[in-house]
């Protein structure tokens, strides 16, 4: 066959393909309903008589105006506010469902310049009242679009409203055009599993907070793509397990006593539950952290404006607080595989040094533990008493960022060698939260092999990668630096058993402007992520069932690992050798980034067993397809 015909034939077959795959693109993650014609919860434009919004406070005024309206000539307005979160609020227990997702649409604005929020309050069982800020957006004298924006409440909650507040409490607040309706429902894209590809080097896990649970589309990624590992993003950290009132009860009822801070899994209950239904290990983030602690568990009488305590009576606070918090999940929750535990959480400076003593509620960056302690002696009592308290098997880490700056890595370092040597700890927690232009992979990869130089197991415990370019050509980018960032973890994957995400979709994360996770808003799978299972196959284990708390059904899925067996020209590895293939192979040869093609796909191009992919093979496989065309006729 002449170059000129191969030409031709290629560009035939690449046309055809070409026009098969953009029809596949475009039947893929098609939502089943959009928010157009989604199921209305509740609606009003504020154009007739009445309204069912009450104030949140004593002072607000609130009425039908003709003085600004986005929709029709009416619209809610709240004035002789007092205090910012003075404003509308409307009470939403019997129009709603616990632990299922909703989505707001609504305008709202103040004459001038202030932020203005949309909130939400609900009551949980032990009758604390917990308030959150879901969407905040400038205003200053014109409608602010408030768009398909999310939200749920847990389970066992009541008393639950929706309302808007103003930073400025003298300006009024105007609401117009607000609807309620049931999310949309997604069909997610039939996409290899991310856990499944990597289950030869590492586990694959994610963050996720109990507000995730209400959204099926999201939880339909944690459980296809996520299954092996879960962190709780908030739902075990200090200040949402620490009980203050059951603390200064305690201390009451027992003389005084000023060691025993009391614990609650009320907070982390949604999580929880949802784990044991779904026999998903967790990994426990974390237990002794300057940040997201509460200045009471320092002070005297658990007073937030008591003396700081001393040393010894945080030695003890520490013990009991640690052996709270592990009895209290091996009793409720013995079921639930901690596998791993986050005992100390960014004690050290970029420079390798303490933090600064001082409350971090105050100066940001400044530690209690070092106000206490002097210094960072308190890391070798908290691995101490995790050991002592933790469950059998249970791994402890040490957890930090920016882990790849020299000054920090050889501060954990020299810290996790002498924990070692005490057998106090069994691993480093590597954050990886990064970004396009820093650090280089090189630079990773470098922090990378001094921490399994120590013979200890390293966790990735919360990558993302921020890009400041959110074009087309910046997720590409950013595609290419997760590309090399696993490809090192896999590369050392002898020296680690876990790589966790700090989230799944983009609008959930803690960095969502700059677009930092491996799936979008809309459920769909980014460059990012066809990026990091370029070449790898998905190997999955005996199929099991999974019973999720999200849907009243149990779902059996199951895979067949690759053979291997080596098959002349079937690129695509199905075991047969058309049009595709051919396609696939010129356009590898002709470095296509975009082409994926596993490792066996690789073996099976390569036609002659020369040891290379080139044009031969190409010219080898089309002489194939010629031949039985031929045959056919």
């Amino acid at each position: 066959m002449s170059k000129a015909i191969t030409k031709k034939l290629l560009a035939g077959l690449t046309s055809a393909a070409m026009l098969a795959t953009a029809t596949a693109v475009n039947l893929t993650a098609v939502p089943a309903a959009t928010a157009a014609d989604a199921k209305v919860i509740y609606s009003t434009d504020f154009e007739g008589d009445s309204f069912d919004f009450t104030r949140r406070g004593e002072d607000e005024t609130l009425e039908l105006t003709t003085e600004q309206a986005h929709g029709g000539s009416q619209s809610l307005c709240v004035s002789t506010r007092a205090k910012n979160w003075n404003g509308p609020q409307l009470a939403l227990d019997n129009l709603i469902e616990a632990n299922t997702e909703y989505v707001v649409n609504a305008y709202a604005m103040t004459p001038w310049y202030a932020t203005l929020t949309l909130s939400m309050q609900y009551t949980d069982a032990d009758g604390n009242i917990h308030y959150g800020n879901i969407l905040g957006q400038v205003s200053q004298g014109e409608w602010t679009a408030y768009e398909n924006v999310k939200f749920s409440f847990p389970a066992d909650t009541t008393d639950w409203y929706l309302y808007f507040e103003a930073s400025d409490a003298s300006v009024n607040i105007y609401v117009d055009d607000f609807t309620i309706t049931e999310a949309p429902e997604v069909e997610l894209e039939d996409i290899a599993s991310l856990a499944d590809v990597y289950r030869p080097y590492f586990k694959i896990g994610t963050a996720i907070g109990s507000s995730n649970l209400a959204s099926k589309p999201f939880m339909g990624l944690v459980e296809r793509h996520f299954n092996e590992s879960i962190t709780f993003g908030n739902e075990l950290k200090p200040d949402f397990v620490l009980d203050k009132a059951a603390t200064l009860a305690y201390m009451e009822a027992n003389d005084g006593d000023q060691t025993n801070p009391q614990i609650s899994l009320t907070n982390a209950k949604a999580l929880l539950n949802y784990c044991r239904d779904n026999n998903i290990p967790v990994r426990g983030h974390t237990l002794v952290w300057h940040s997201q602690t509460p200045d009471w568990f320092f002070k005297e009488n658990f007073s937030d404006d008591g003396d700081w305590v001393s040393k010894e009576v945080m030695i003890q606070r520490m013990e009991n607080y640690i052996k709270n918090v592990m009895e209290a999940l091996a009793e409720q929750y013995p079921t639930v595989d901690f596998y791993a535990w986050d005992v100390v959480n960014e004690a050290w400076t970029d420079g390798g040094q303490p933090r600064t003593a001082g409350s971090n509620n105050t100066t940001t960056g400044n530690s209690a533990w070092v106000q206490v302690f002097g210094d960072n002696s308190f890391i070798e009592y908290a691995f101490k008493f995790a050991r002592q308290y933790a469950p059998e098997g249970c791994k402890l880490y040490y957890n930090d960022y920016n882990e790849y700056i020299d000054g920090k890595t050889n501060a954990i370092c020299e810290m996790a060698t002498d924990l070692k040597a005490k057998g106090l700890i069994d691993g480093i927690g590597m954050q990886s939260h990064l970004a396009t232009n820093f650090p280089s992979a090189a630079q990773y990869k470098k922090a990378l092999a001094k921490f399994a130089a120590l013979g200890l197991d390293i966790q990735v415990t919360e990558l993302d990668i921020t890009t400041s370019d959110t074009s087309e050509a910046g997720l590409e980018t950013q595609a290419q630096v997760y590309s090399d960032i696993m490809d090192a973890l896999v590369e050392y994957s002898d020296s680690i058993s876990a790589v966790i995400f700090w989230g799944v979709t983009d609008d959930q994360s803690w960095r969502a402007s700059q677009l930092p996770l491996l799936f979008d808003k809309d459920f769909k799978a980014k460059p990012a992520y066809y990026s990091i299972v370029d070449g790898l196959e998905p190997v999955t284990t005996a199929p099991q069932d999974t019973t999720t708390t999200t849907t009243t059904t149990t779902t059996t899925a199951a895979t067949t690992a690759p053979s291997g067996d080596f098959l002349a020209g079937d690129v695509d590895c199905n075991g047969v050798v058309e049009i595709n293939d051919a396609v696939l192979l010129a356009r590898y040869v002709a470095q296509d980034d975009t082409v994926k093609i596993t490792v066996q796909g690789v073996a099976n191009g390569d036609y002659n067993q020369d040891g290379s992919v080139d044009s031969t093979d190409i010219t080898a496989v089309c002489r194939q397809l010629a031949h039985l065309t031929d045959e056919d006729a």
